[in-house]
Formats: C-alpha cells, structure tokens, sequence
C-alpha cells in the first residue's frame, strides 16, 4: 500500500507545486468524473439499449455503430479520471485504499474492461453474449452512480 504512495508521490509534488487551489485539488476530480458519468456514461448505455431495442433495422445500426463508438472513449475516461482521483488523494495526503469510493471505482472499471472483451469477441455469434453485455454495462452505470454519490461524501469529508 505504501508502495503505491511512493509511487505516485513525486507526480503529486510535480502538480502540487503548480499551485492549484484547494477546491480544484478537492473538487476537480469529482466535476471532470460527474460529467463524464452523467453525460457520456447515460449516453453510451443508453444508446447501446437502443441499438439493442429499437425495431426499425436502420435506427438500430446506426445507434449500435455509434455504441461501438463511444464506449471505448468511455473506459478510457473513466480509467483516466480513475487516475486522476488517486492523485488527488495523494496531494491530500488521504488514504487511497480506506474508501468505498475506491473500490467502486476499481470494480467499476474492471466491469467496464471486462465488457469491452465481450464486445471485442463480436459475441461469438452468441445473442446470450450480446445480453450478457448488455446487463454488465447497465450494471457498470449503475455502479458509476453509486460510485459518484459515494465520491461526493468522501469529497465533503476531506
């Protein structure tokens, strides 16, 4: 655990002698995290349950070639702002590994890859495989939601 500190240390001394206010220290991360969970995270599930529902044929190509789109950019930002927030943490000097805050987001990042495999597979040809994806990356929302509410109280407690 202490490792992981040592780690990330001198990258956090390197920002903390920009001079960043506090508030951005303590809330940049959970802003830049909110609207990416809120806009593109609610945009990418729901345009993928579009591809997945819709019954017009050409709707649910295009809103399927749009999924496979965004969703990558998805992970990647939330993987990023992941980062992010562990860095902030040790700019404050808190504990990285004391929040559920933490591992939501460490849960919600592994659900997130693990449907990219899926995806990355093409399904196999399984529509058991397209709904397996389907649920894991609503359930990933889901969690980003908790996750995000459990951020602001650990934002509010620092």
């Amino acid at each position: 655990m202490d490792s992981v500190r040592a780690l990330l240390q001198p990258l956090a001394n390197f920002f903390t002698g920009l001079g960043f206010p506090q508030p951005v220290i303590q809330w940049g991360h959970p802003t830049m995290m909110g609207i990416v969970i809120f806009t593109m995270g609610i945009f990418t599930a729901w345009i993928g349950w579009r591809g997945r529902l819709s019954k017009d044929p050409k709707t649910a190509k295009g809103a399927r070639s749009f999924h496979k789109l965004i969703a990558p950019w998805l992970l990647a930002f939330i993987t990023m702002g992941y980062a992010g927030g562990v860095l902030s943490l040790v700019m404050q000097n808190k504990p990285i590994f004391a929040s559920e805050h933490f591992w939501t987001g460490t849960l919600a990042i592994g659900l997130l890859a693990a449907n990219g495999l899926i995806a990355a597979t093409k399904f196999g040809g399984q529509a058991r495989l397209r709904t397996v994806h389907a649920y894991v990356g609503s359930a990933a929302i889901v969690l980003l939601f908790v996750h995000a509410f459990l951020g602001l109280r650990l934002g509010l407690s620092l």
